[in-house]
Order: structure tokens, then C-alpha cells, then sequence
């Protein structure tokens, strides 16, 4: 999705009318329905790819986006359908994702279905159906699926705790109960599931440049750092679209932007021009794998300004760590919502509050470990807190410490997974035996538009 910010009310309406005319709207954007259903950004296009999935999103979307049978659901509902080997529309934090595969005797391709993902302050990993959804089938079991949301009276009890995982976590719902109840709906019973092959623990971003599956045409991934462009950066990406490629530009869930259909000898030109404008398609880890959610400066849940935050801190890791060059992905949060999605970041760090000198700062939690993938896994909270000011300091004597022990071929949320609580804290605290802080206890219930 794509957020505006400074914008006048007066303009709202040339604004709205501007963005519904290229097919741009704000249905899905809040409330309790389903948000924007996402799918792989290069569907279509990726040479890798298993399927376009991309008419099987369109026509969920159509299906449930305005359709007044799924309105006032128990609680936003997020839909994931891929075709992408990556599954970079990140399935395993979904109500529902579905991820394409091939059938091992048939080489029918159908769908894995993952249910009940999703993060905030109760994170859990969505379960896989013991199923393998034929094409034809997709739109009856998402349609399935959503009612059994949608009808759940026990999910309505109390809103803090009515995403779709909560019949997991807390109402005794186990995988078997909850597709007996969907094949109940569709009258059917599914075909089991097959064998699949979660991608390894990579970045799921689609930065650099990727062959198409159109000769000679690739398509050219950029890596925006904190998700955030200016109004210069933004006219430089639709110029260099239209000049490039075709004028199309597509977003990713890593808050990057991708223009494809670029002519694979033109490629080199178009990095250098991207680079001219700020812009970056190859980047260092640091720059590449860091998020952050809105924070302080546009929403008022968030404890902890973020976005200057994280230009700041990845200035400050390229500077202190030149060459880094392994996968690590850092994640900050402005509050324990987990918007900026810390719960699956190799280091993920959530919005605090420290009283120093009499003052209240910003503040960060560590969160270790975390990541999706083959060896999915929810970050460790390892009982360190520091003022922002400091978080630098605590990365780097980290990453150092994973430079100077890591064993061959060691990645590291491998050495994290290795190390116990009290080893790490003392690693990022650079002193031994550091005490353990506890994080705060959620503030209370969340309000109409947040996350649960």
C-alpha cells in the first residue's frame, strides 16, 4: 500500500478523484472488512515464478472487497495469494495465504493454505491445512474461510483479542477442527496436501536485477530505505519508468518499488540514473533489510519517532561497519503492535520509553532471531533495553561478537538460535551478566483501527 501524508483536506477530493481514475482507492485500507489482498509484485513477469497468481487476487478482491456479506468481520482479515518461490507477500503472517506448488505425481499446479497468521502483541504463525487447493477451488475456500470468520460468535466476545488466530491461541481450535469446519461449508472434501518447499531464510524484497520470463526484459528492484520517498524521489521513479521500462511501477510488502519490463541492455543505465536520484538497487545489508512502521510523526498510538530513527541508524551501522555483507534483516516498531513487524526480524526492536535525567526518551526493546522461511521462527525478547541514542552502540558490539564467533557457513539468526538470553544481552550490553529488563505490559485494548 501507499500512504500520503501532508495533505490538505481542501485537496481530498481532486486527490481521491485523481487516484479512482487509475485505479487506485482507499476500499480495504481500515476498518473491520478485508484489507488490500496482496500477491507477489513480479506476477507475471517473474521468470522463477510457479503461476501467475495475480487473476486468482483480482478476483478475491472482487469477491469480498465491497461486499456488504463481508463487512463487519470480527476484525481486519488479510489475505495473501502468491505464486512467487519467495513468498514475499509473507503467508505466515496472513489470516489466509496461499502459496502455489506443483503436485508431485500430476504436476497440477495448486495451493498450499495457511490459516491464522498474524503479529501484534500475541504473534503466531499461520497453520497449514492438511490440503492441496486445485485452482478452481481458491475462490470457495477463501469465500469458505472468510465466513468461518466471519461467523465465529466467540471472536466477538472481545475485541482486543478477535483476529482470526485467536481460535488458535486461545479457544482450543486445532488444524483438523478448523478445515473439517471449512469442508463442512464447501461441501467437499479437499485433496490432501503434498510436499512443499519453504524458501530458505533470504530476503523476500525483489531488489537488483531479475530476468523476466519475456526474453530479454528484466525487471529492476529498489530499495527504499524505510519505506519512505519524497516527492522528488517519487517523479524521478515515474520518469524513469516511462523511459526505461513501460510506465509501470509496483510496490512491494518490504516497502520497496520495482519498475519492470526494462530491456536487459539498458539496465546498467537505469541503475546509474536511479543512483543520481537517491535511489539504490544495490544496497548494504543495513540499508536493505531495515523497516520501520509510520511512528510517532502520523500515528498517535506510536511511543517512538521511527523513520528519522532508522535513516539515522543505518548511516551509523554502514559507517561502523563497512563490508558488511550477510543477511540481516532489522525491524522497528514504534509500539508493541508490531507494525514495523519486529517479531520476524533477525534483530527487531519495539518502541519504548526511559525516564533519564528526570526526562522521558525514546527508547528500544530487543527482540533476537525471528524470521520466516524454512526455519520460521518468532524473535526471542532477550530483556535489553537502551535509549535510542544508543541502539548503534548495541547493534554493532552484536554484530561484531557474530563476526568474531560465527562458525563456517553460519547465518545469523543461526548464531542467535546458539546463544542463550543472558550471552546475547551481554553482547549487545558489551559487559557480562546484564540484568534482565521485562517489556512493558500492553497499554490495554487496541482501538477501532489497530492491529489485535
Amino acid at each position: 500500500n501507499v500512504q500520503l501524508h501532508w495533505v490538505r483536506i481542501e485537496d481530498l477530493p481532486e486527490i481521491l478523484e485523481t487516484l479512482w481514475r487509475v485505479g487506485l482507492t482507499t476500499m480495504g485500507a481500515c476498518g473491520d472488512d478485508t484489507r488490500n489482498i496482496t500477491g507477489c509484485p513480479l506476477a507475471g513477469v517473474d521468470a522463477d515464478e510457479i503461476v501467475d497468481a495475480s487473476p486468482l487476487v483480482q478476483a478475491a478482491t472482487r469477491m469480498l472487497n465491497g461486499n456488504p456479506e463481508f463487512y463487519n468481520l470480527p476484525r481486519k482479515y488479510k489475505i495473501s495469494i502468491t505464486g512467487c518461490r519467495a513468498w514475499c507477500s509473507y503467508p505466515e503472517i496472513n489470516d489466509v495465504g496461499l502459496t502455489a506448488l506443483r503436485h508431485p505425481q500430476t504436476d497440477e499446479v495448486g495451493f498450499s493454505v495457511r490459516v491464522g497468521g498474524g503479529l501484534s502483541t500475541d504473534p503466531h504463525f499461520a497453520l497449514r491445512l492438511d490440503a492441496f487447493v486445485r485452482w478452481h477451488e481458491v475462490l470457495p475456500v477463501i469465500r469458505g474461510i472468510s465466513e468461518v470468520f466471519r461467523d465465529s460468535g466467540v471472536l466477538r466476545e472481545n475485541r482486543e483479542k478477535a483476529r482470526l488466530k485467536f481460535l488458535f491461541l486461545r479457544h482450543g481450535w486445532t488444524v483438523e477442527r478448523f478445515q473439517a469446519e471449512l469442508e463442512g461449508r464447501l461441501g467437499f472434501r479437499l485433496a490432501r496436501a503434498v510436499a512443499e518447499e519453504p524458501p530458505e531464510d533470504v530476503y523476500r524484497d525483489h531488489v537488483g536485477v531479475h530476468p523476466q520470463k519475456q526474453p530479454g526484459y528484466c525487471a529492476v528492484g529498489i530499495a527504499v530505505l524505510r519505506g519512505r520517498m519524497t516527492p522528488s524521489e517519487m517523479q524521478a521513479a515515474a520518469r524513469l519508468a516511462d523511459l526505461y521500462g513501460t510506465g509501470e511501477l509496483r510496490v512491494t510488502a518490504m516497502q520497496n518499488l520495482l519498475i519492470p519490463n526494462v530491456r536487459g541492455a539498458r539496465t546498467a543505465d537505469l541503475a546509474r540514473e536511479l543512483e543520481a536520484a537517491g535511489l539504490r538497487i544495490e544496497a548494504s545489508p543495513f540499508w536493505r533489510g531495515t523497516i520501520a512502521c509510520t511512528g510517532t510523526e502520523f500515528c498517535k498510538l506510536a511511543l517512538t519517532e521511527t523513520k528519522g530513527f532508522a535513516r539515522w541508524l543505518v548511516d551509523e551501522l554502514e559507517r561502523r561497519l563497512p563490508g558488511f555483507d550477510q543477511h540481516v534483516k532489522i525491524h522497528i516498531t514504534g509500539c508493541p503492535n508490531s507494525c514495523g513487524q519486529h517479531w520476524i526480524a533477525d534483530i527487531g526492536i519495539e518502541g519504548k520509553k526511559l525516564k533519564l535525567d528526570g526526562r522521558l526518551v525514546d527508547a528500544y526493546y530487543f527482540c533476537v532471531g525471528g524470521g520466516v522461511g524454512r526455519h520460521q521462527a518468532t524473535a526471542r525478547p532477550i530483556g535489553y533495553r537502551v535509549a535510542a541514542d544508543l541502539v548503534p552502540d548495541a547493534i554493532e558490539r552484536l554484530v561484531s561478537a557474530y563476526l568474531a564467533d560465527r562458525r563456517d557457513g553460519e547465518h545469523f539468526r543461526r548464531f542467535c538460535a546458539r546463544h542463550t538470553d543472558d550471552e546475547l544481552r551481554s553482547f549487545l550490553a558489551g559487559e557480562p551478566a546484564v540484568a534482565t529488563v521485562e517489556r512493558d505490559p500492553s497499554p490495554g485494548r487496541p482501538p477501532h483501527g489497530v492491529d489485535g
